[in-house]
């Protein structure tokens, strides 16, 4: 395996940006780039890499409120999310404002992704899920030779993803659980946009949300 994993925690949100990188080639990623870009990129060059893109799971400030500034610096392109979170991107601003966040800038994606794709990180490979309900063009990140996923906010350890938001579906985010992110197996584990890092087998066990017992309950 030589996907490598820096979890740096951002924003007054403490959310979990994911610096990962190839160590065979030493080129790298960040995943939700949220602010705090002076902690990124002190990461960065702590381990030597060599930055290509930055992926995006949603449009959330706090996931993309760095985005654009990172971007900017690196010279990177922005890829993802699905384009159904155009206007949370566009709004950035205007949340930040809402939640003082000072900083965060409006961004727009080099490239949308839809699902299906294979994004490349050095000789990596990361499998691209489209998982709405916490937000329409949500996205999931799986290596699946290291079994971890970048899951955002569609599931936490011991919870899932608000979906009070606008275009935010409860039923539409507990189907993108169950048939995005269980068929991926149990020992996948995965690293959420906040939080404690948890695997699918233990969710499914004890989450209050989407365990197995929880959803036969409600058949």
């Amino acid at each position: 395996m030589s996907l490598r994993v820096e979890v740096v925690t951002v924003t007054p949100f403490k959310q979990n940006c994911s610096v990962i990188w190839c160590s065979e080639t030493l080129e790298g990623a960040v995943v939700d780039p949220g602010g705090d870009i002076e902690k990124i990129s002190a990461k960065i060059k702590q381990h030597r890499i060599n930055i290509t893109q930055i992926l995006l799971t949603h449009g959330h400030l706090d996931h993309a409120g760095g985005a654009a500034k990172l971007s900017r610096e690196l010279k990177l392109p922005i890829v993802g999310p699905q384009k159904e979170d155009e206007f949370w991107l566009l709004g950035i601003e205007k949340q930040g404002a809402n939640y003082g966040f000072d900083g965060a800038e409006n961004c727009q994606p080099t490239q949308w992704l839809e699902g299906g794709e294979s994004i490349k990180v050095g000789n990596e490979n990361l499998d691209v899920y489209h998982c709405p309900g916490h937000t329409p063009g949500h996205l999931v990140f799986h290596h699946a030779e290291s079994k971890l996923a970048f899951v955002g906010d569609v599931i936490f350890k011991g919870g899932i993803g608000r979906t009070d938001f606008p275009k935010g579906d409860f039923d539409t985010l507990i189907n993108s659980i169950t048939t995005k992110l269980w068929p991926l197996g149990g020992d996948k584990r995965f690293v959420s946009g906040h939080g404690a890092l948890s695997d699918f087998a233990s969710e499914r066990a004890n989450n209050p949300y989407v365990s197995d017992t929880k959803l036969s309950n409600l058949k």
